[in-house]
């Protein structure tokens, strides 16, 4: 519903509501006071047109309002009630629901208070029925505010969590792709570095043996390209829908992983006994092997390496060791390893990381109930 239509209704409402009993007052009162009529007339249409500010300015409208329906309340007929002063019930939702609830409260048990005093002081001759009645419905509109207002704290609850819980998985995704990001390019770039250094070396000397690397380094760029593709292909909103992409590595490409390193000069055996495992999890331990094998590549100063994948029946192992330099000491966690425990711990694994003469890498990551070992 528009917000002007949901300004207006009220207001509509309440003078269909006050101003016909007030003009039937006018037309058939004989009391002594002429004026009487008149006055309920002008509290019939100032209590309505009031709730036209009651948006901007909720506190102010029901304490207004309050005063017009008490000084309605005394000037009607006792033996004869004209209708609710309406105006007053949508001002006291209105100031409720907006934060004004002192307000409400205030000005309506003021006013109340005083127009029974008033009333008493003055000879009106209520009926104890007709009081309690007015004190009973003026009651259940606060009930009826306050239980509206609870709802659209609630509601409002509700919408920050979600739109929190949204954010925090867009923050999780970006993570995601950085961290991919982060294997992705390590690995390729590492090797296209080398085999840049392989061919400016040999280019004069072995023509043939620079080719070879330069080919490496087309081979290993394409398939760098096609990884960062398909990794930012979760985030194009425009884009060319037919661009190449490839699957999420799984274990089927760890020999192909091994093969690059070991083109590098790097002897790397590979013994895995893993048939099949969650896409997850053959996602994460292609990383962790990627990631440890360009460590190996780039700091370890090594010659060999080794990498062993396996399952038992609690878990799925990968260990990766080489015979390098180990850390440097300087560090036991840079961001290569932290982000190898990040992927294994998502999982709800666990990440070592053992120095010595070389350095061995080895990822544990349990299986969940029902996988078949």
């Amino acid at each position: 519903m528009p917000r002007r239509s949901r300004l207006l209704i009220p207001v509509a409402i309440s003078l269909l509501v006050q101003v016909p009993a007030a003009l039937f007052w006018l037309d058939h009162a004989r009391g002594p006071d002429p004026r009487i009529p008149l006055a309920l007339l002008a509290l019939a249409l100032f209590g309505p047109l009031m709730l036209l500010a009651a948006r901007r300015f909720p506190g102010p409208v029901v304490a207004i309002v309050s005063a017009a329906a008490c000084a309605d309340f005394l000037l009607s007929d006792p033996h004869n009630p004209a209708p609710p002063y309406l105006a007053l019930a949508f001002a006291i939702g209105s100031a409720v629901v907006r934060g004004a609830r002192v307000w409400a409260w205030a000005s309506v048990g003021a006013g109340w208070i005083a127009t029974v005093a008033i009333g008493l002081s003055i000879g009106v001759h209520w009926s104890p029925g007709h009081i309690a009645a007015t004190a009973a419905g003026v009651l259940l509109v606060f009930g009826i505010a306050e239980s509206i207002r609870s709802r659209r704290e609630h509601f409002e609850e509700h919408r920050r969590a979600f739109a929190q819980r949204k954010q925090t998985e867009v923050q999780a995704e970006r993570v995601r792709i950085a961290r991919e990001l982060h294997d992705v390019l390590a690995h390729s770039l590492s090797q296209i570095n080398v085999q840049a250094g392989v061919a400016l070396h040999l280019i004069e000397s072995k023509p043939d043996a620079a080719a070879e690397a330069l080919a490496s380094i087309k081979e290993t760029s394409k398939s760098a390209l096609d990884e960062v593709r398909s990794v930012l292909g979760v985030l194009r909103a425009d884009g060319d829908p037919d661009a190449p992409l490839v699957p999420e590595p799984d274990l089927s490409r760890l020999p192909g992983l091994v093969a690059s390193v070991t083109a590098q000069g790097i002897e790397v055996t590979l013994a895995n006994t893993i048939e099949d495992a969650p896409q997850a999890v053959q996602l994460a331990i292609y990383r962790i092997v990627q990631e440890s094998l360009t460590n190996v590549l780039r700091h370890a100063k090594a010659t060999k390496a080794t990498v062993e994948v396996r399952e038992d029946e609690a878990q799925y192992v990968v260990m990766i060791t080489d015979n390098g330099v180990g850390l440097d000491g300087t560090s036991d966690d840079g961001r290569g390893l932290l982000g190898m425990r990040e992927r294994a711990e998502l999982l709800g694994g666990s990440l070592e990381v053992q120095t010595g003469k070389g350095l061995t890498v080895t990822a544990r990551i349990p299986r969940r109930t029902g996988e078949a070992p």
